[in-house]
């Protein structure tokens, strides 16, 4: 994947242009990986119907004629209780000071949690501009959604308040042009054409651990993390060889990632290889492996190893 490098600078040259950071902030399964992965056109963030998909800070870059946006993809913000999702929501937070504009996204199909008031909790702390989108837009009534767009106009001081559906594409147009009114003028971060930081490397490893969460049960995804053991292209970059490991913290989330003779495994395998080569453009040999160890989401030192 491409990294950053400093663009022509020339003051005339850019003197219209508006670029900036944006962090895409927001409760669990507000939708902020899928309206990323819309923006772009191409997937980078990985999405399940299970809270905290997100773990780590996913970076992508979309151009416009007249404006780059930087976007910071973040785990979902909850009043956190256990050690890994504590690490996790801080990923999040963290973002808020350090980036040009907020994208706070909220789930306009789901009734208030206390998440969301935590959420603005923490955006009062802080000063950077902000815009709101509400998610969803296709599975809520509209005058449902009107008194919505009323409440969260006086619960913050947002930039602006913009209904969306990001599966849908529904309004993200003017979203887009929101954001761009509210990012300060100054050249592109990145080079034209950059799409993210991240390695394939490391997509790879969130694309495995997607289709963990997508195919077993709620026992799983919240006790599941990846690691690529290797990566390496051979016969004159045709074929991507990746070993990886499930880790795990108990026996029976093991046999349940395994399943009866291996089916399930095999199944979570094939997914991700299909998904990884869409994503190298080649084909892929994927050999998965299954570890268990105990209690790793409270254990510092492994939070550290698998990257939290």
């Amino acid at each position: 994947m491409n990294q950053k490098q400093a663009p022509d600078q020339s003051p005339d040259h850019y003197k219209d242009f508006k670029s900036g950071m944006v962090a895409i902030v927001g409760t669990p399964n507000a939708g902020k990986s899928t309206l990323l992965n819309f923006l772009l056109g191409q997937k980078i963030s990985i999405t399940s119907k299970k809270p905290q998909t997100t773990r780590n800070r996913i970076l992508g870059v979309l151009d416009r004629p007249k404006a780059q946006m930087i976007f910071l993809d973040t785990p979902g913000v909850h009043r956190a209780g256990k050690l890994l999702n504590q690490r996790i929501v801080d990923v999040a937070l963290s973002t808020l000071a350090d980036t040009d504009l907020v994208l706070v996204m909220m789930d306009a199909a789901s009734p208030q949690t206390d998440a969301e008031s935590y959420l603005i909790e923490k955006l009062k702390e802080h000063r950077t501009r902000s815009i709101l989108a509400l998610n969803k837009i296709d599975l809520v009534p509209k005058p449902t959604l009107l008194a919505q767009i009323a409440q969260w106009s006086q619960a913050h001081a947002f930039e602006a308040v913009v209904p969306i559906s990001a599966l849908k594409g529904t309004q993200v147009d003017v979203l887009i042009d929101a954001m761009v009114r509210a990012l300060p003028n100054g050249a592109p971060l990145y080079p034209p054409g950059s799409l993210t930081d991240l390695t394939e490397r490391f997509i790879a490893g969130e694309m495995i651990r997607e289709k963990v969460f997508r195919l077993t049960g709620e026992e799983v995804p919240y006790a599941a993390a990846v690691t690529i053991d290797s990566y390496s292209e051979e016969k004159q970059g045709h074929l991507v060889k990746i070993h990886a490991t499930i880790h795990l913290e108990r026996d029976s989330q093991k046999a349940i990632v395994i399943g009866k003779g291996g089916r399930k495994l095999k199944e979570i395998g094939e997914a991700a290889r299909l998904e990884i080569e869409r994503m190298v453009g080649c084909r892929v040999y994927l050999n998965l492996f299954v570890r268990v160890q105990k209690n790793w989401t409270r254990d510092e030192k492994a939070l550290q190893r698998f990257g939290y």
